[in-house]
């Protein structure tokens, strides 16, 4: 007789528990009553915070710590994922420059810089890598890119002829900008970025007034550093006959985003740059069922996040998909047209938002066992 195979594929609930957190405790809740199974756990992301953990472990490479450059110019320890036999390097900017990294009253995208996820690149092309993975998201930074094109070799000078610095202040400055000294190990490489907003570089939806009221940036600040945006994008131009400033995606991590096109890379949604490299598809072909989950659910969750990109797959191959959420909206309706077969809140009783997140794992774990009878007994 057939095993029933279980694939659990959460991502995280936000400020609760990570995606492996939350895939342990489904797993639990479920072999409590399906005590002769299989399980498949493929732990979740969409491409932001978390993403490297959950290609490294699908993949079996492991971490490499580096310091590098801190988004305040100091030195800092970061890491990324790295996949010996495929020369694969997984990068999250936010390691290196990420608004975490600041502390509340320091954050000022006038002086916060890229210069670190340079570092790693650099530090991944030493260890061989010819692919790289790289997730955008989380950033406390708005320089266009300029510190890592920089950190790779890229030169920009003032009217004056000397090197600019660090910081989205410096882009106002730049009258030159020369990308022949990029580390020539960077045409052989493949980029694939993790981006999943729209923003071009400048303009009232560009990276400064859209993420700088975030980073610190109050209204003289984002006049700044627009004025320094709009002047190295005409400084690319110059330079490269690209014009990256209205180019959708360029504007993501304060336009580091635009920096990586002048570099090849290719940029799609988080959620299907995941899939892929965790081979989802091929791991959920002979699934009984999918259990997935996250901390909200809501409208908004059927453009390119974690539960819509697993839902077109479970339909594609008829497996039953279930949703567990911490909080569940009630425009929900076209999730379940995606391939979601229900979705289940995991709330157990009136609590307060901090005594939710405490009971996270408890909840997830008691949800799964409740719906795993469901399935057992019907």
């Amino acid at each position: 007789m057939k095993k029933v195979k279980f694939v659990i594929a959460p991502d995280s609930f936000k400020e609760s528990l990570d995606a492996f957190e939350a895939a342990k405790a489904m797993k639990e809740g479920i072999e409590n009553i399906f005590k002769d199974c299989i399980f498949e756990l493929i732990p979740m992301a969409d491409g932001g915070e978390g993403t490297s953990e959950v290609i490294i472990s699908a993949q079996k490479g492991e971490f490499k710590k580096v310091k590098v450059t801190g988004p305040l110019g100091k030195e800092i320890e970061a890491k990324y994922g790295y996949i010996k036999n495929q020369e694969k390097a997984v990068i999250e900017i936010a390691a290196a420059c990420g608004l975490e990294l600041v502390d509340m009253g320091d954050r000022n995208p006038l002086y916060t810089t890229t210069y670190g996820v340079g570092e790693m690149i650099l530090d991944a092309l030493n260890m061989g890598a010819k692919h790289f993975i790289i997730g955008l998201g989380g950033s406390a930074t708005n320089d266009g890119g300029l510190g890592m094109l920089q950190a790779l070799g890229a030169k920009a000078y003032d009217k004056n002829g000397e090197s600019v610095g660090l910081g989205g202040k410096e882009l106002a400055k730049i009258e030159r900008i020369d990308l022949s000294s990029l580390d020539s190990r960077l045409k052989n490489i493949t980029i694939e970025v993790a981006c999943d907003v729209e923003n071009p570089l400048i303009g009232a939806n560009g990276a400064t007034y859209t993420f700088g009221p975030q980073k610190g940036a109050n209204t003289d600040i984002l006049e700044e550093l627009e004025k320094g945006m709009i002047n190295y994008s005409k400084a690319i131009k110059r330079a490269c006959n690209i014009d990256v400033s209205n180019i959708p995606k360029a504007g993501a991590a304060g336009g580091l985003g635009g920096a990586l096109l002048l570099l090849g890379c290719e940029l799609v949604k988080g959620i299907e740059m995941v899939l892929k490299h965790t081979c989802f598809e091929e791991r959920v072909k002979d699934a009984d069922y999918i259990f997935t989950g996250e901390g909200s659910i809501d409208s908004q969750t059927k453009y390119g996040k974690t539960i819509a990109g697993i839902a077109k797959i479970a339909k594609k191959y008829n497996v039953p998909t279930i949703v567990l959420a911490g909080r569940v909206g009630d425009d929900i309706g076209e999730l379940y047209d995606m391939g979601v077969t229900s979705v289940f809140g995991i709330v157990d009783r009136p609590k307060n938002l901090d005594e939710a997140l405490k009971d996270g794992y408890s909840s997830v774990k008691k949800t799964s066992e409740n719906i795993a009878r469901l399935l057992r007994f019907m």
